[in-house]
């Protein structure tokens, strides 16, 4: 696609970054097809071929307005569009961009400012763990709206003592922590049966992924050198990988490379770290040859419905492991032959701000996957998990979960 930047934008790194992913684009319009946006709404503005549209005009100097931005809100960043791309086209890049530029030059609502500045300063604080406890201590007599983003208290069970010679760094992350706890110590407990030894670095908090997307890029950068920091000494000792089990925190680190490749301080760090990060399902080949004589046959009995995050899907360009390799390990693990490839409508701040479309989202989403009568439905990422149990009874839990349980009803297993 020909663009003629304006000249506020010539030679400036967001006008070089966004031309180049402009003139990828041909405008075939596969993209719309996969939008969840555009499927709900219809509007060639709430997809993503009318949204580079959009961002096309304000780089050629055109004034955006409150609808622009409203077009680009509505954007889950689900990254569906970049899968069946035929042209490459780097459009989560692309969005990030647009945002930035129409934020800027298009002020918002106050009530619609001080809710996106409560999540993005709110989410990665300190203070959203004790915050956390006493919504769930209340959770009886919240809202339904509030109760649907407050999960029931869950205990963490047992951290590894053992050492290993083999270490791995884990990103606890903000919220997870907090709102399910069980998520890293699975983790941890099912890498320290396979003889790796799961660390985290105290000083390392959110990926930067909250503050970066609500178009606070300083703070979200800021989180990201702060993670490095934390990360290089145990970088520099020699651990084999940074594991996430947060499909949405692992596509922003593995994307810290990219987004610092101008900070001269740590360009050269970002792109190491990212080239270490792995997402847990990704560990799933080895895992699997381990803890194979380790699961007894009885205790994987019953329909698992995955759902496979966008940012796993899309984002890292993951697909299939997680079913074929807890497959591997006794699972009945079945992904759902109708829309797959499909948002949830979670897309970490998106159920808060669009609700209305993430609701309905979601309801699609669990029509597919309580088709298949699964006794539990499994993902990769914290906000699926939790958007998706707001909608049903059925238990949702991260897949680890399961393979935690499974290991531990073995009498072979020794913690």
């Amino acid at each position: 696609m020909q663009t003629n930047l304006s000249p506020e934008f010539q030679g400036t790194p967001d006008g070089l970054a966004a031309e180049a992913i402009l003139r990828k684009c041909v405008h075939c319009g596969f993209c719309t097809a996969t939008c969840p946006t555009y499927q709900l709404l219809g509007d060639e503005l709430d997809g993503p071929r009318g949204r580079i549209y959009l961002i096309k005009q304000v780089l050629e100097g055109e004034v955006p307005t409150r609808n622009t931005q409203m077009h680009l809100d509505r954007c889950l960043t689900c990254r569906n569009c970049e899968t069946t791309c035929p042209s490459g086209v780097q459009y989560g890049h692309l969005v990030d961009i647009g945002r930035k530029l129409v934020d800027e030059r298009v002020a918002r609502p106050a009530i619609e400012s001080t809710v996106r500045w409560a999540l993005k300063e709110g989410l990665p604080s300190p203070l959203f763990a004790p915050a956390m406890k006493v919504g769930q201590a209340l959770r009886g007599l919240l809202p339904a709206a509030l109760k649907a983003k407050v999960p029931a208290p869950q205990s963490a069970g047992r951290w590894p003592q053992r050492e290993h010679p083999r270490k791995m760094l884990m990103l606890a992350g903000c919220v997870q922590p907090a709102m399910m706890p069980n998520i890293n110590t699975a983790t941890a407990r099912v890498l320290d049966a396979a003889g790796i030894q799961t660390v985290v670095a105290s000083k390392a908090g959110c990926c930067g992924a909250v503050k970066f997307h609500l178009n606070d890029q300083d703070g979200g950068k800021a989180e990201m050198r702060r993670n490095i920091d934390a990360w290089w000494p145990h970088v520099e000792a020699g651990v084999q990988a940074i594991v996430m089990n947060a499909s949405g925190c692992g596509v922003t680190v593995k994307e810290y490379g990219y987004i610092l490749q101008d900070d001269p301080a740590y360009a050269a760090k970002a792109a190491r770290i990212s080239a270490l990060t792995r997402d847990l399902s990704e560990l799933l080949p080895e895992l699997v040859e381990v803890l194979r004589e380790k699961i007894p046959s009885t205790a994987t009995s019953g329909t698992l419905a995955f759902h496979p995050p966008c940012t796993l899907q899309h984002g890292q360009q993951l697909r299939g492991g997680v079913e074929k390799h807890l497959g591997a390990l006794g699972f009945n693990v079945k992904l759902t032959g109708c829309e797959p490839h499909l948002c949830c409508g979670s897309a970490g701040t998106y159920s808060v701000l669009q609700p209305e479309i993430a609701y309905q989202l979601r309801d699609r989403k669990l029509g597919h996957l309580q088709d298949m009568a699964p006794e539990v439905i499994v993902s990769a990422n914290i906000g699926c998990i939790t958007h998706l149990q707001s909608g049903t009874a059925t238990p949702v839990r991260h897949w680890v979960e399961m393979l935690d349980e499974a290991l531990s009803a073995s009498s072979r297993q020794d913690y």
